[in-house]
């Protein structure tokens, strides 16, 4: 198992919370990534925006994305891999605003995220799930 599948597990049962990002007492998907993170690198790169739950939608911005770029890994999709951070658009139209960890590969794969209603769970990356995925990224080494 990958160090970051087992920190990520190590959220499961956090409450969803909205732009909270603290293991045990809530976070969204985006503060599980920074959780992560804060657990592997210290203070975060940079200071997450203030965000609605559309995202970056009505102007139609990969902000997520974007940002993902600028301190994560860009990965080749087919290259799927534990602890990978996985990028999804929810929608054929939509931004890419939903993010995970992917915590299986191979004939059962499963990814972690926190999700409105659930908390941070470990769920089956399923078909509907993985035809989402729109980019991969790993988190650069530990310093």
């Amino acid at each position: 198992m990958s160090a970051v599948v087992g920190m990520a597990r190590g959220w499961i049962g956090t409450p969803y919370v909205h732009q909270a990002s603290c293991r045990g007492v809530g976070c969204d998907c985006l503060g599980l990534i920074r959780g992560l993170w804060r657990q592997m690198h210290g203070a975060e790169p940079e200071a997450a925006p203030a965000y609605t739950m559309d995202w970056s939608e009505p102007a139609r911005e990969e902000r997520l994305w974007a940002a993902a770029a600028r301190h994560l890994i860009e990965k080749p999709l087919p290259d799927a891999g534990p602890g990978d951070v996985i990028l999804f658009r929810m929608r054929d139209a939509g931004v890419a605003k939903h993010v995970g960890i992917q915590a299986l590969t191979g004939p059962a794969p499963s990814f972690i995220h926190a999700y409105s209603g659930h908390g941070v769970v470990e769920s089956a990356l399923t078909p509907p799930w993985a035809r989402r995925i729109v980019a991969r990224f790993a988190f650069p080494e530990r310093t």
